[in-house]
Parts: C-alpha cells; structure tokens; sequence
C-alpha cells in the first residue's frame, strides 16, 4: 500500500529540524552485530557540541554588534555558520558566512587570514569555484608556508579541472602526509588519478590522526568516515563502506551526509526498503537532491509509482531552492530517466565555461549520448576518462556510449571494466550493463 503524500510533504515543511532518534537508529543498523566499531572516542562534552556552537554563534555576533568596525569577531562568527552548514547542509548558513566573512575582509583587509579562509571555503560550498581559486591563491602566495592554505588550492584547482596546477600543487605537499588538512585533500588527488590504494592509505592516516584529536569537532571525525565509505564504495566493496559509515554515526549519531550514503549503500543492494527508511530520516535534517532522487528510485523499485513520483517533484523543488551545485545530481537523474535531456545538454555546455573538471565532462558525455549524438559523446567521455579515475559509472557510460557507436571491442572493454571495478556503482545500471555486455557480439572492430 502507498503512504500518503503528505509524508513528502511534511518532509519540506520540517526540512531543518534536527534528527533526534538518528543515533539510536543507527546503532540498531550496525551490519555486524557485536563488533567493536572504530577506535574509542574521546569523551563528549556537558553541552552537546551543536549547543555550544550556537552559544558562541550569539556570543560573538553580539560582540561584533558592538563593535561594527572591527574584523575578529566577525571572521569567527562566519567560522561557526560554516561549521553549521556543515553539520546541518543549511545553505542559508553558508550565505552568512560568505557575508560575515566579507564585512570582516572589508573591516580589515590585511593580517586577517582567518575570514579570507573561511571566504573561500564558503566558495567552494556554493560550487564558485572560479572565485574561491583567487581567494585561495592569494592566501596560498602570502604565507607559503601555510600548509593547509596549499592543500586547499589544490582541491579548488582540481575540482575546477586545472589538473597540472593540482598536480604541482599536490606534489609540492606529498612530504605533509601527517597533516590532517593535507593529507584529506591529497587522498581525493590520488583517487581522481586512479590511485585508488593511495588514497585509502591516507584517509585511514587521517581517521588515526583524527582519533588523536579531541578538540576536533564529531561532524569533521564523521565526514573522514564518510570519506573512507564513499571510496571503499567506489572500489567496489559495499561491505568495508558499511562499516565506515557505521562508524561515521558512532561518531556523530544522525549525520544527514551519512544516512543519505548508507540510504545509496541500500539501493545498489537492492535494499529498497531499507533505502527508503535511511534516505527519509537524512532528509529530515537536509533535502538532499540525490538523496531524493535515491528515494525515489526505491520507490519505483517495489511498485509504488505514486510516491515515486512524488519524491521525483519534491527533489526538483529541492534543486530548485538550492544553488547550482546539485545540478549534477539532478540532471544524472533526469538523464538516467530520459527526461529534459536537451535543458541538461545545455546546463552541462554552460558549467564547462568555468569548470571544466572530468565529471562536468560526463555529465555533457551522457546528455549527448541521451540526445543520440553518440560521436560527439565520445569526444567528450575521453575528456572525462583522461585522468585515469578508476569509476564504475564512468566506465559503464564510456561503454553504452561506445556500443551506440558501433564500436563493439570498445563498448566490451568499458562495460567489463565498470563491473571490474565497482559491480554495485548504480542501483540499476550494473544490471544494464550486463544485458548490453550479453548482447554485444563477441568479434568487432573497436
């Protein structure tokens, strides 16, 4: 039987209200009952850590009330709306930290590293990549010597497809492996240039350095598991990614980021039900388009078109209230559903003005292909493969799009590749890719 819709719709009405049962919820959800997760972690203070944030955010703003020109209280008011929009995903928080972050800059221009920071880190949230990289290149050339200043240049440089810049930049801090704010950023370096074994090796560096920390906020200990789950995910071991991101909520119980990840983990197992009940209790505290979108398909999956439908319309008034950030969620999941292809086509054409990064260049792959350009999808997925990243899903759409182009041996290699590395990286595609495999003749030319 369908549930009724005003489930969905209560869903946007309570969308930043705090999941209080998420952590007993979560331990219930333990894949191995009676194993010891994690290393033990420090004890919590009186005050919930969320609590004390809001304290100090009143504190501060009311110092900085008092004191309209000055530039310190007002840098670490935006410090705590940033770690907020962390915690909670509230975009809202990220837009005044960006304006808190600026009035401090406009106070005091000079010797106020602290605000241009978090500036460019509430940037890079909103996806402004271009921007953030002036920020960060300018706190990165006036004290070279400020390694997480480095680490995250790099990031910006990767994530805006300036792949030699980050290349130098990365090379330039292998010798900081030790640091958490290098080492974090240089495992999604590896990664993203294939080096999948790199890349574990150092995030689990960063969750034992993490468990050295007691000052370290649990959402920044959660999102290191949350790290290590997504890459153990896309290296094909459903499994180990289930065990980090149970340890993620051991950690800091009712984390959105990783209820909506275990709520994927579900869906590639065929899991529907168990998708459903993840991805709703994470969109309680966040309407994360895909996580949406994760929703939806499960829905469909055990027949309920209804509610299928629903959360398809809820995830599109999410985008649609969101920054353009998610519009790659979203338009993998119109493409994957045959919907809007050319409205994608031409939001994909338009990012690559400013962002021209391997997975902007799938997303233009897929939409040509959808449009049945398959040559021209073509040219565009060898951009997206071109640094060696080691993902099913780019692996399975360089095959569909191979095969659409007659180009049979190719079409094998690519399909038998994406189930190679990661037999589980979509909910239904693995199983598309199968069929397209058992179809393809067994000679050709590539």
């Amino acid at each position: 039987m369908s549930r009724p819709s005003t489930v969905v719709l209560a869903v946007l009405v309570t969308a930043g209200a705090s999941l209080a049962a998420g952590g007993r919820v979560a331990y219930a959800r333990l894949r191995a009952p009676g194993t010891t997760i994690g290393r033990s972690m420090p004890s919590r203070p009186v005050l919930p850590e969320a609590a004390i944030r809001d304290s100090d955010i009143v504190f501060y703003e009311r110092r900085a009330r008092r004191d309209p020109t000055g530039a310190m209280d007002l840098a670490r008011v935006a410090q705590l709306y940033l770690q907020r929009a962390r915690e909670t995903g509230r975009y809202e928080d990220v837009l005044r930290a960006e304006a808190d972050a600026r009035q401090s800059l406009a106070n005091r221009a000079v010797h106020n590293a602290s605000a241009s920071q978090v500036l460019a880190s509430a940037l890079v949230s909103e996806h402004r990549f271009a921007e953030a990289l002036d920020v960060q290149r300018g706190l990165a050339e006036s004290d070279p010597t400020h390694l997480s200043y480095r680490a995250a240049l790099g990031e910006v440089e990767f994530e805006l497809g300036r792949y030699d810049e980050a290349r130098a930049t990365f090379d330039s801090l292998r010798g900081h492996k030790g640091e958490l704010a290098v080492t974090s950023r240089l495992a999604r370096w590896e990664e993203i240039e294939g080096r999948t074994g790199d890349a574990r090796h150092l995030l689990h560096l960063a969750l034992d350095e993490a468990g050295r920390r007691p000052d370290l906020p649990r959402e920044q200990v959660a999102w290191f598991w949350l790290r290590l789950g997504d890459l153990e995910f896309r290296a094909g071991h459903p499994d180990v990614a289930s065990y980090a991101y149970a340890n993620g909520l051991v950690a800091h119980p009712g984390d959105y980021r990783l209820l909506a990840a275990e709520s994927h983990l579900d869906a590639v197992r065929h899991d529907w039900r168990g998708a459903v009940d993840a991805g709703e209790r994470a969109i309680m505290t966040n309407l994360d388009p895909a996580t949406l979108g994760t929703i939806s398909d499960a829905f469909a999956a055990l027949g309920d078109t209804a509610q299928a439908a629903e959360y398809a319309r809820v995830m599109e008034i999410a985008v649609s209230k969101q920054p353009g950030a998610y519009h790659r969620a979203w338009s993998l999941f119109l493409l994957d559903h045959g919907r809007r292809v050319s409205e994608v086509l031409a939001k994909a054409r338009a990012e690559l003005a400013t962002r021209q990064d391997i997975y902007g260049y799938d997303v233009l792959a897929w939409a040509l292909y959808k449009s049945g350009r398959a040559a021209d999808a073509e040219t565009a997925m060898a951009r997206a493969l071109s640094q060696g990243t080691q993902d099913g899903m780019l692996f399975y759409h360089a095959g569909m799009i191979a095969r659409a182009a007659g180009r049979t041996a190719l079409a094998r290699s690519y399909l038998e590749r994406a189930l190679q590395v990661n037999p589980y990286f979509q909910p239904m595609q693995p199983d598309s890719a199968r069929k397209a495999l058992a179809e393809l003749p067994q000679t050709s030319h590539s």
